[in-house]
């Protein structure tokens, strides 16, 4: 990783990760992830010649922590990445992300499409009004014979997932109390190695599965004696992770998903249309966010192109580093030709 800095936004302090010169790539995080996330992409990019801006987002790893809820709304979380490029003296970015950092980069082509060059994420599509996690090929496993099921984007999104799942769903879950909290905190290692695994099924396979994994209840839990699939990571990176979170917790990061209601609302009058140039990349065996979510995408992001991956389950950038890199770099020199 390059050195870091504290960088001032927002009224808070991130801990940036920069190198090379060029055009600004800014590289956003997943839960639960870190900058360390894009270890593998960092160097790839800074030798075809970009800027690459990493951070700890807010709430993790060397960056400020604020202790209430309502300071990690879409307003704060958007404010802080257009903060970061001011006090670096950059004026767009190409803002790449993963996981809830691919649905931070979806929102800032939404809220500061005049800092956003475009959009490249990993896994995460763009689904209006924080519906990703009521898309029917989520919602259909679960109801089965009983679907008649029809998201409302005019509704609050964690209201309707009430009505689809069961409150061990981790969503829901983590809405609900500090019971996740105090289970994920009490073990890092558990939680992040139960996390960050691979080799796990395919979607279609998945949804054969108990109960409890179509309902997504994946957080919170007593870690098993015996980890399904394999690790992502090795035992080296994996004590970085650990370290890191040993050292916050997770609430930080969690306090994400308690502002869903509060960024849909936030939302409810922004245009849903993406008009930058963007790059969805899928995992063929991503369980959650499914390869097939993003069927129907270009009609709300006219300028996509759209790549899977085969073989890869949720931890994209991590998994598969080399074909990730290819499919962005290509992407990049062919979209802002310089």
């Amino acid at each position: 990783m390059p050195p870091v800095e504290m960088v001032g936004t927002n009224g808070i302090e991130l801990a940036v990760y920069e190198a090379g010169s060029g055009p600004a790539v800014v590289l956003l995080h997943g839960f639960p992830g870190l900058a360390y996330t894009w270890r593998h992409q960092i160097p790839a990019l800074v030798d075809a010649g970009y800027r690459v801006i990493v951070p700890d987002l807010r709430g993790y790893g060397l960056s400020d922590a604020p202790d209430d809820v309502e300071d990690y709304d879409i307003a704060d979380l958007t404010g802080d990445v257009a903060g970061m490029l001011d006090s670096l003296d950059v004026d767009e970015a190409v803002f790449v992300g993963h996981d809830w950092g691919g649905l931070l980069a979806w929102q800032m082509a939404l809220f500061h499409e005049e800092r956003t060059t475009g959009v490249v994420s990993f896994n995460t599509p763009h689904i209006p009004h924080w519906g990703l996690w009521l898309h029917n090929d989520l919602v259909a496993p679960v109801l089965g014979d009983q679907d008649d099921f029809t998201a409302d984007p005019g509704r609050d999104p964690i209201a309707q997932m009430r009505e689809v799942y069961r409150p061990g769903m981790y969503v829901l879950m983590f809405q609900d109390g500090d019971t996740a909290d105090t289970a994920m905190n009490s073990d890092p290692e558990g939680t992040l190695r139960g996390a960050l695994r691979k080799d796990l099924g395919t979607p279609e396979s998945w949804d054969q599965m108990p109960a409890e994994l179509k309902n997504m209840e994946y957080y919170g839990q007593p870690a098993p004696a015996q980890f399904p699939g394999q690790d992502v990571l090795s035992a080296e990176e994996l004590d970085f992770y650990v370290s890191q979170y040993a050292r916050t917790g997770f609430t930080p990061a969690i306090n994400w998903y308690r502002n869903i209601s509060r960024n849909w609302q936030a939302g409810l009058e922004v245009d849903q249309m993406v008009r930058v140039p963007s790059l969805m990349i899928s995992a063929e065996n991503d369980v959650v966010l499914r390869p097939s979510m993003t069927d129907g995408m270009d009609a709300l992001v006219p300028d996509l192109e759209k790549h899977v991956i085969a073989d890869t389950w949720h931890w994209t950038p991590e998994e598969r580093p080399v074909e990730a890199n290819r499919i962005v770099l290509d992407w990049l020199d062919r979209t802002f030709p310089r």
